[in-house]
């Protein structure tokens, strides 16, 4: 019984750390949000996609910068979710250790090894990225 409880907290940690490495992707929104109303049903929405870990959003920059498991989920299945509450939303930016949707080796001062974020950039390991 020991052995067994053991290896059922070995598997949830293991799972944890095998988990993907989160990544963050920036959106801009149409229409323009206008208020903390707005604000709110795209936090209280998006929430409930799976691997969302963090939302925040911007009235200034007109942004919406969602952190999830890319392991559970992309961008733009995100991108989906929102054009479901009523927002079109394109993809500006992509943090992560590798963004494989996007092609980009991204972190958040821009640049990954000291090669430029784009998307033209490859996602490999001669630019310091991990699938």
């Amino acid at each position: 019984m020991k052995q067994l409880a053991t290896l059922i907290i070995s598997l949830f940690i293991a799972s944890g750390v095998l988990a993907g490495t989160p990544v963050t992707v920036v959106f801009n929104v149409e229409p323009p949000m206008s208020c903390q109303n707005c604000e709110n049903k795209i936090k209280s929405n998006i929430r409930f996609e799976k691997g969302v870990k963090k939302i925040e959003t911007s009235l200034q920059d007109q942004t919406v910068a969602i952190t999830y498991d890319p392991a559970k989920n992309t961008s733009e299945k995100l991108s989906d979710a929102l054009k479901k509450i009523g927002y079109q939303a394109t993809a500006t930016k992509a943090y992560g250790k590798c963004n494989a949707e996007k092609g980009n080796c991204c972190n958040e001062s821009g640049n990954k090894n000291g090669h430029a974020c784009s998307g033209k950039k490859s996602c490999s390991k001669q630019h310091g990225c991990e699938k």
